[in-house]
């Protein structure tokens, strides 16, 4: 976490309205995918502002790198939750994607659109070793973060080779991994501490509006009829969309399939988004058709360059999926695109939501528990290992865009190793370095 200096004293109490205004704006300046939205907020809540001590930051992130989804945007729904109850995670969760999805509906346009002329064709020759390169700083970065002993890099190791050789499905590498960091905790406490823990002596002797000593907060404490209350509602807000999806387009139509497959996608992947990615690729493409290797790559380039979750790709693959099959006919293209993006969007962060609501009471009752960290700090190292997959994944396809028997890439490859150069060795930002390589990949594909 970065290590800027505290600004000013801990507010005596924080309004709705002000921490509207906060989460207003982070939704806008969120660039950097996970790991920089997360400094984002740690910097702002923690440093800046005040708003909790980094422990209890600390303590709800490991929880959300738990959680399948988005772990920054449940970062945001847990912490607006905690300071101002239902009302204040939902405000949290719900700016922290919503600008980012309206901008991908009109870049997704943009991109269907005129995609193949020459000039947004570069563009893209140049990205998609740009974000090769990034997913390789992603590894390298949540690596040097979690992988803090030699138990951590086998079970990363481990969980690699599970997806890459194997190819097991992700679930049962994370629920492999959270049994062993629980069972070996027992026995080995001191390499199964939270790695985020371990390596960043906690600040003393400053306040904070929510800080270690402080009680929980009344709503946040656990009862089984505000949980029971949640679960009937969340099925609810499921079930109806499900229901009205069904009775106009059958349980075959492309914008049920997308409610289901995404469904399954917040319930079945976990890491985050570089973790949820491999399953997105594979269904989307695969199975489904709804889009191209290459336009996947284009769409986390998209991704990457707009503020919000990562993860908000899913709404590029349902525009492209729901206009190129004409949901709505060939008259309302857009129309089709901009609601299957809406569509897949709900039901990809609705467990979110519901994930935070309802286990926040459970997670704020275990502070320091290492009963509850073992597994999860395991779960971080196995998720380097898959992210490590994800970086392969995207360097074959960007290397050999025509498979191993055709021929390499080389300036793909260049361009990609310059970019992970700027990423690692000279901290250029994420949008810096996209932005760099599409202009020189559109003079390779104009000129070469």
């Amino acid at each position: 976490m970065p290590s800027t200096p505290c600004t000013q004293q801990a507010p005596q109490a924080v309004s709705l309205f002000e921490a509207f205004r906060f989460w207003l704006k982070l939704g806008l300046i969120s660039f950097g995918g996970p790991a920089g939205q997360i400094s984002i907020m740690y910097d702002e809540l923690v440093v800046r502002r005040r708003w909790l001590s980094e422990r209890r930051f600390l303590h709800a992130l490991n929880y959300c790198m738990m959680l399948p989804g988005p772990e920054a945007q449940q970062l945001a729904t847990y912490i607006g939750w905690l300071m101002h109850r239902t009302w204040g995670g939902v405000i949290a969760g719900l700016l922290f994607i919503l600008p980012s999805l309206f901008i991908l509906i009109l870049l997704s346009w943009l991109y269907i659109a005129f995609g193949d002329l020459p000039l947004v064709a570069g563009v893209f020759y140049g990205v998609k070793p740009a974000v090769t390169a990034i997913v390789i700083q992603a590894t390298y970065r949540i690596g040097s973060r979690s992988l803090t002993n030699p138990a951590l890099w086998l079970i990363a190791g481990a969980a690699f080779l599970a997806i890459f050789a194997l190819n097991l499905a992700f679930p049962l590498i994370v629920l492999a991994a959270a049994v062993t960091g629980y069972f070996a905790g027992r026995y080995w406490p001191h390499w199964f501490s939270t790695p985020h823990s371990e390596s960043k002596t906690p600040r003393t002797g400053f306040s904070a509006l929510i800080d270690d000593q402080t009680p929980t907060p009344a709503h946040a404490r656990f009862r089984m009829t505000k949980l029971i209350k949640l679960v009937l509602m969340g099925a609810v807000l499921w079930l109806l969309p499900m229901a009205l999806l069904i009775s106009a387009f059958g349980w075959d139509g492309t914008l049920t399939q997308m409610a289901w497959f995404f469904t399954k996608a917040a319930l079945l992947t976990f890491g985050g988004a570089y973790a949820v990615l491999p399953y997105v690729y594979q269904g989307a493409i695969a199975e489904y058709g709804w889009l191209t290797s290459a336009q996947m790559i284009d769409g986390l380039a998209l991704g990457e360059t707009t503020p919000g979750p990562l993860i908000m790709v899913v709404a590029f693959v349902g525009f492209i999926g729901a206009y190129v099959q004409h949901v709505f006919g060939a008259e309302q293209l857009f129309l089709a695109g901009a609601v299957a993006a809406i569509l897949v969007s709900w039901f990809t962060f609705l467990p979110s939501f519901l994930f935070i609501l309802a286990g926040g009471p459970l997670v704020e009752s275990t502070h320091n528990q290492l009963q509850f960290t073992a597994p999860l700090t395991a779960i971080t190292a196995a998720v380097v290992g898959v992210i490590l997959n994800l970086a392969l994944f995207f360097a074959y396809h960007v290397f050999w865009p025509q498979g191993l028997n055709a021929t390499f890439d080389w300036p793909s490859a260049v361009l990609a190793a310059a970019a992970v150069v700027a990423l690692l060795r000279y901290k250029r930002g994420v949008i810096e370095v996209i932005i760099l390589s599409a202009c020189c990949g559109l003079l390779v594909h104009l000129f070469f």
